[in-house]
């Protein structure tokens, strides 16, 4: 089975990524689908999840692919001062688009520069010319493929690049028409002076939306309006996945609620994703409080979509 999802045909459903916490693809479509997911979004790591592999263990847990997220991590940079870098940045995009296209996804979110990049390495002039350079490439391949590009904006602690709705709605248009918005209100409530605004201007070119609460943990966790976020988005037309993506913080002191946080079994984890995961100011979670945060995720947002 491959998933054929379309952000014209389809209702607002509930999806999560799989970059949160590091394990075997069919551990957490195991544990999607027992929690009432309907899709996944893949994190941009294509060696980890070969097409005919993945697409069987989708169809053995009765979930489709939304699409895949770049890790801008390691040297992912559209904004690099090294070209060469800049060039094999472009073909990792690229990439993770393919595996969106190869399981039928629909959408491929894109963070222009490295996440955790806080300090430009060239003018604002080149940057900016040389991310839509990058991403008019990226963008005339995807468009190839069938698959919608949807520009991530983020907080100011993770880039200083793109922040704000505006800003990546300046970018989609100079890259071209069809590229979208990824919405993430976690990140869009740091930085906008008004949240329901930056969404209404969003308008049509929202391709993704991403649900965490304003402390980044399960919706209705937090102080987030998401009645208001999902009645808006439906104004809008908006007919995709509800990404969840949550990333809990590490509470360390005596008084947590949960001091079984972490992971304490030996796992494998690439390098440049557990600093990923770490700049994200959390870690390797364990099994049952992930489990408890899936959980919670679902059933605020199923309720929220009536189901």
């Amino acid at each position: 089975m491959i998933c054929q999802l379309s952000n014209t045909e389809e209702n607002m459903h509930l999806s999560t990524h799989t970059w949160m916490r590091p394990e075997p693809l069919e551990t957490t479509l195991k544990r999607a689908s027992e929690l009432g997911y309907e899709s996944i979004e893949l994190a941009g790591i294509p060696e980890q999840y070969p097409i005919e592999q993945t697409k069987k263990l989708l169809d053995k847990y009765g979930l489709k692919c939304w699409g895949t997220v770049t890790l801008q991590m390691g040297d992912h940079d559209l904004a690099a001062s090294n070209p060469e870098q800049r060039k094999k940045t472009v073909q990792y995009v690229k990439d993770v688009v393919d595996m969106a296209a190869g399981l039928g996804g629909s959408i491929t979110s894109v963070v222009p520069v490295t996440v955790g990049k806080l300090a430009p390495t060239s003018s604002p002039e080149n940057e900016w010319n040389w991310v839509i350079e990058g991403l008019k490439e990226v963008h005339k391949h995807a468009v190839s493929r069938g698959i919608k590009i949807g520009l991530e904006p983020l907080n100011r602690f993770e880039t200083y690049f793109l922040n704000r709705i505006d800003q990546a709605l300046a970018l989609a248009d100079a890259v071209g028409p069809e590229i979208g918005i990824a919405l993430d209100p976690f990140h869009l409530n740091i930085e906008e002076a008004n949240l329901f605004s930056a969404i209404k201007s969003a308008g049509t070119r929202i391709v993704d939306v991403h649900v965490s609460d304003n402390n980044r943990l399960p919706v209705g966790e937090g102080s987030l309006d998401w009645k208001k976020i999902i009645d808006m988005l439906n104004e809008l037309g908006y007919k995709g996945g509800l990404a969840v993506e949550f990333m809990p913080p590490i509470d360390r002191t005596p008084v947590s609620p949960y001091p079984q946080q972490l992971e304490t079994k030996p796992v494998e984890v690439p390098p440049a994703l557990r600093k990923f995961i770490e700049d994200h100011a959390s870690s390797i979670l364990n099994d049952d409080y992930y489990t408890s945060l899936m959980r919670k995720s679902a059933e605020s947002v199923q309720a929220l979509l009536g189901k």
